[in-house]
């Protein structure tokens, strides 16, 4: 019984042992992974707090993001969408367990660790939309099937072994700085579905030997500079349903391969040089829903065998050169929704039934040379917004259904050959806001009927033949471009035309208006443009004129106007171009603003004296009265004595704020020159000199260091700036500074003084309590940022107008302007000599203008542009060191194309989008609107910092009406 026993004994002691060892590996792998992960959690920055719950006290398969499998091992990490930032730590790779890591959409930056390779157990990795730089590690990661460095900063060439990567299902290295071919080796990823190197700068050809990627479902390589051809295997890829090659520089003729891609459903190779015509095997595609083959060189005819792409919703064939008929085939396809032909040279008519069975929200076919009438069904669907059919050769009347098209949006049917009158329901649709029907041969009265078309922001009726009186109202106040000339239109100007309190360019010129111009037009204060030239006006201009604060173009002339030109027309700064010619004025040209150097053809026909010699007319006779000028010399020399007086006062004050003082010690003599009074009573060389120690360092720049000083007497805070390089101060240090110090303005940071010596220098400034702007901003109100704004733009306006010479900011950034504790911005300013010296610096900017970079100087216009982004940013919170504005490449771009076809919520800043109640939607387009000129590719059409800060103000005073896209 005994010998039998002791074997068991041993089994089960064998036993024990056994789950005793495995026990205590398995704990001490877990310390290790805990410790990995803490050691990931050392390397990054949570401002929100999502790993709170790391710490060793609780179990790591609890912690935010972290899940285990059921060993208790970390199998994924999310971490997704958190905020985070600072590098990734190569222990986040040294998990051997490890299946999935998503650190998307955070602000990672740095290098990918090179250990990826190393973690054997890794399937899926998402790393997109960070600020990754570095080149794509070699190596490979044998279980991998999802690879997602997107949207990133990474750069150099794709691995050449990137075909090591064998398990790859999705391959996603689009929006980088990629360059060079793709490698062919890529083409062993066999089992490769989605495939996605789109927005990089890769060259070369598109390799043949894709066409062995049978698993292939997605194909991006758009917006690269590939050349070559389409290779013909691409068509040997038969799971393919969606394939974009554009914005690239293919050339030759479309693949008739590409027609045994069955299951494709989009089609994607606009922006290309591709040329020939559609091969018919395209239009066999029968599961097509998108359809984009626009700006190419593409010829020929459209066939009817379109007739077959029955699931098609989107069809892009502008900008190319095809010739013969629209098929009638179009027609019959009902899923369609969006045709677009524009830009070809299409002729005959546009097919009979177009609409009737369709499904169109979209229809352009302009610029083309179609004939015939417009067909009554293009609305049937109920659905159309977009009707762009001008420059055809198009007769007949409007259609009477498109009268009652209410989805109706843009209408542009400029330059035709139209006919007939409108139809009184035509002018009663709600959501039209764009109406082109210029160059025509309409005709009719447009009074008799009641306008209602509450959305209409552009109204063109040029060169028909309208006639009658105007209509008083188009029933819209939201109307900014109203173009009425060259038609027959008689009586009175309306004087409700002033409650258009949006409008910007009115142009009545080429009709037979009479009357006086009347004077409520002068309420239209955003009124840019005004024509009302070739008309039988009489009477006086307004001297209101004066009070639009934004008019730069005024054409008067060939009327019956006469009297004097009011003299506080020239001083409406905004005014550049005016044509008074032809009329009845007589009197002197006012000698300032647009009119000093008027040109001769623009005040001819008239009766006037004065002016530049550039206007050609005589000089006027002035007559003075011995006892007027003798009243005159005395109240000159009376003022003559008073500014004498004040001078002395201010110039006394100002040297004893501004004495020189001297301290000699063991670093040699020390010169001081203070420039504030109160400055000159507290703050000493020794005070200035105790403060540059390390725990009152407030920042570290390349130039220098930012110290926190206080007075013993009076307790008086001032910031000091070291000056590193002493070889960079010019031999006339204190000439120099004489300006500088004496610039006070309370949205800029002001030097009181500064501090010298053989071996260097310090700056000393007011204290500004608060933080930079770039880390409030994203947490402001609107009502806030309009403060920031106007402030900004009060200290532009300062240092460009007031400063003589004018003082520029150089790098204009939120980094530069402080906020104060009652939101009042500051703007922190480099001497003249250092704006210089810190240029390397300031083009390394997002903020500088892109002529600075070139031409290497800084302007007032180059701070407008800064101040523009920095308006931009106001409005989106966006920053233009954004990675986000794919296709677009610059945060201008982006807002360009945002403000044109966007709505509102699509580009407004989320923390202020709430708050769009009444003014507040116009206020935000119209400061955007203004960044878009600040920020101006061409300088010099970048408005001046009195304008900006004008139109700011006006802005933000005025109670606008709600905006609608």
């Amino acid at each position: 019984m005994a010998e039998r026993g002791a074997p068991t004994c041993r089994l089960l002691f064998m036993f024990m042992f056994f789950v005793f060892f495995f026990f205590f590996s398995s704990v001490m792998s877990s310390r290790e992974e805990m410790e990995l992960l803490l050691s990931f959690k050392a390397s990054i920055n949570d401002p929100l707090g999502f790993l709170s719950t790391w710490n060793s006290s609780v179990d790591f398969c609890n912690w935010y993001g972290i899940s285990c499998t059921n060993s208790s091992h970390v199998s994924s990490i999310d971490l997704s969408g958190k905020n985070m930032s600072g590098q990734i730590s190569p222990a986040l790779f040294g998990l051997l367990y490890i299946q999935a890591v998503n650190l998307s959409s955070n602000g990672f930056s740095g290098e990918i660790p090179g250990t990826i390779s190393l973690c054997s157990s890794l399937r899926y990795l998402n790393l997109s939309n960070n600020n990754l730089t570095g080149s794509i590690p070699r190596g490979s990661v044998s279980e991998l099937e999802a690879l997602d460095l997107s949207n990133n900063m990474i750069s150099g060439e794709i691995p050449a072994d990137i075909g090591l990567f064998s398990l790859l299902k999705v391959l996603d290295l689009g929006g980088n700085f990629l360059v060079g071919k793709i490698p062919n080796s890529i083409a062993n990823i066999t089992g490769l579905e989605f495939l996605t190197l789109a927005s990089n700068q890769l060259v070369g050809e598109i390799p043949p030997e894709l066409g062995r990627m049978k698993s292939l479902k997605w194909i991006y390589l758009g917006y690269n500079n590939i050349s070559g051809s389409i290779p013909m295997e691409i068509g040997e890829l038969t799971s393919l349903n969606h394939l974009d090659l554009v914005y690239n520089n293919l050339t030759g003729e479309i693949p008739s391969s590409l027609g045994n891609l069955t299951d494709l459903r989009f089609l994607f190779l606009y922006q290309n040089k591709l040329s020939g015509s559609i091969p018919s095997s395209i239009f066999g595609l029968e599961k097509l829903v998108s359809l984009d083959l626009s700006d190419n060189s593409l010829s020929g005819e459209i066939p009817e065998l379109v007739i077959q792409l029955q699931k098609l919703e989107i069809f892009h064939l502008f900008a190319n050169n095809f010739t013969g008929k629209i098929p009638r085939a179009l027609a019959s396809l009902p899923r369609l929704q969006i045709l677009q032909l524009w830009s070809n040279k299409l002729s005959g008519n546009i097919p009979k039934n177009l609409g009737k069975q369709n499904n169109l929200t979209v229809l352009d076919l302009s610029t083309n040379n179609l004939s015939g009438e417009i067909p009554e069904t293009l609305c049937n669907s109920g659905r159309l917004f977009k009707l762009i059919l001008f420059s055809n050769s198009l007769e007949g009347e409007v259609p009477e259904s498109l009268s009652h098209c209410r989805s109706l949006r843009r209408v542009r049917l400029q330059n035709n050959r139209l006919s007939g009158e409108l139809s009184p329901e035509f002018m009663k649709l709600p959501l039209v806001y764009f109406l082109d029907i210029s160059d025509n041969n309409l005709t009719g009265r447009i009074s008799d009927r009641s306008w209602d078309m509450p959305s209409l922001q552009m109204l063109n009726l040029a060169r028909n033949g309208f006639f009658g009186d105007l209509p008083p109202s188009f029933g819209s106040s939201k109307l900014e471009n109203l173009d009425l000339s060259g038609n027959q239109f008689s009586g009175a100007i309306p004087e409700s035309f002033g409650n258009l309190s949006e409008l910007m360019q009115l142009k009545l010129g080429g009709n037979m208006l009479s009357g006086d111009i009347p004077e409520e037009l002068s309420s239209c204060k955003k009124l840019v443009s005004l024509n009302l030239s070739n008309n039988q006006l009489s009477g006086h201009i307004p001297t209101t004129f004066s009070d639009m604060p934004v008019l730069g173009e005024l054409d008067l002339s060939q009327n019956q106007l006469s009297g004097k030109i009011p003299s506080n027309l020239g001083g409406v700064e905004s005014l550049v171009q005016v044509n008074i010619s032809n009329n009845h004025f007589h009197g002197s040209l006012p000698s300032t603003g647009a009119f000093l150097s008027i040109n001769s053809s623009s005040v001819a026909g008239n009766n006037l004296c004065g002016g530049d010699t550039t206007s050609g007319l005589p000089p006027c006779r002035r007559f003075k009265t011995p006892v007027w000028w003798f009243f005159v010399s005395c109240l000159l020399v009376v003022l003559m004595l008073l500014a004498l007086v004040s001078f002395a006062i201010i110039f006394i004050r100002r040297r004893a704020g501004s004495e020189l003082k001297r301290v000699e010690n063991e670093d040699g003599l020390w010169e001081m020159q203070l420039f504030d009074s109160k400055a000159s009573k507290s703050i000493t060389i020794n005070g200035v000199l105790s403060s540059t120690i390390e725990d009152n360092v407030i920042s570290r720049g390349r130039k220098g260091i930012l110290y926190k000083g206080k007075s013993k007497k009076e307790e008086m805070q001032f910031v000091v700036k070291e000056i590193n390089d002493s070889n960079s101060i010019s031999s006339n240090f204190w000439t120099e500074f004489a300006q500088f110090g004496k610039l006070r303005h309370p949205n800029v940071v002001n030097l009181i003084g500064l501090c010298r010596s053989q071996k260097g220098g310090y700056l000393i400034f007011e204290h500004i309590e608060g933080k930079n702007l770039s880390e409030v901003l994203r947490s402001l109100s609107w009502e806030r940022r309009q403060k920031i704004a106007i402030g900004i733009a009060k200290a532009l306006k300062f240092l460009h107008c007031n400063c003589s010479p004018c003082m520029v900011v150089g790098n204009m950034s939120p980094e530069k302007v402080i906020m104060d504790g009652k939101d009042e911005p500051h703007l922190r300013l480099s001497p003249p000599w250092m704006v210089c010296v810190d240029f390397k610096c300031i083009i390394s900017s997002a903020y500088v203008a892109p002529e600075a970079r070139e031409t290497k100087a800084i302007t007032e216009k180059s701070d407008i542009y800064g101040f523009g982004l920095i308006l931009i940013e106001l409005m989106t919170g966006k920053s233009p060191t954004d990675t986000e504005f794919g296709v677009h490449g610059s945060i201008v771009e982006w807002a360009r194309y945002c403000y044109s076809d966007c709505h509102l919520d699509m580009w407004i800043d989320p923390i202020i989008r709430a708050v769009q109640a009444s003014n507040n939607q116009n206020q935000m387009v119209e400061i955007m609107n203004l960044a878009l000129q600040c920020t101006a590719t061409d300088p010099t059409a970048r408005p001046c910092a009195t304008h900006v800060l004008k139109t700011i103000d006006s802005v933000l005073r005025s109670s606008s009406c709600i905006f609608s896209p």
